[in-house]
């Protein structure tokens, strides 16, 4: 992951977030990390109208550029994302939705996180 960190995963909560196109799409609420890295994987951004609804945005690719947080999908991808609670853990069904939803592989033994040794190269 291209982790946007400066500080703490914290320091990203209360930054405006931008999408692909250059829109403002609204501000981070929480940070999300990934139960085995302890890396900071998913943000959720208050959206809507009215701001209430959180929408959950993959950090992969996103980028820090003073108070904005610069994420690679269009707001219209980020709308469309499954609904899901943002109070709590996240599971793995619910992730595995998200991650299909942004066209990415989940960390893990078939994603960016798998082992870096070829096939039969280890002892």
């Amino acid at each position: 992951m291209d982790a946007p960190m400066g500080g703490t995963p914290q320091s990203l909560t209360g930054l405006r977030v931008v999408d692909a196109e250059g829109a403002k799409v609204g501000v981070v609420q929480q940070v999300y990390r990934d139960d085995a890295t302890d890396e900071p994987e998913w943000i959720t951004v208050r959206t809507g109208l009215l701001g209430l609804k959180e929408t959950f945005v993959p950090l992969a690719g996103a980028r820090r550029a003073g108070d904005e947080l610069h994420v690679p999908h269009t707001k219209g991808t980020m709308k469309a994302a499954p609904r899901i609670d943002a109070e709590g853990h996240l599971d793995p069904s619910e992730e595995e939705r998200l991650y299909r939803h942004y066209g990415l592989l989940p960390p893990g033994p078939a994603g960016p996180a798998g082992p870096t040794e070829p096939p039969g190269t280890s002892g």
